[in-house]
């Protein structure tokens, strides 16, 4: 992972972890990447009421998960997307 690519990851999971329209948006982006079939899909029409930077952000974190094909619990981002489980689908959290 890159600095860039962690960076703009780090950033989305801050924003996942708030309590805003965005937050929840970002926060379907990122759960759909560590489990679609259960947590839900993302709705890419979603990313015309986000800002700019934020799509920017989610522009890095998908070409990174395309290139790794790798889950963020093994990049060491478990406790983080646990997080963003409990907050936005706490009927999922374990």
């Amino acid at each position: 992972m890159t600095d860039a690519e962690q960076a703009a990851l780090e950033r989305l999971i801050r924003i996942a972890k708030a309590d805003t329209g965005q937050s929840r948006c970002v926060a379907d982006f990122l759960l759909a990447w560590w489990n679609a079939d259960s947590c839900g899909s993302f709705n890419l029409t979603n990313l015309w009421g986000l800002d700019y930077a934020i799509t920017v952000d989610m522009t890095i974190v998908f070409t990174f998960i395309a290139r790794v094909s790798k889950y963020p619990d093994s990049l060491g981002y478990e406790a983080d997307f646990k997080a963003i489980l409990r907050q936005w689908r706490p009927e999922l959290a374990y």
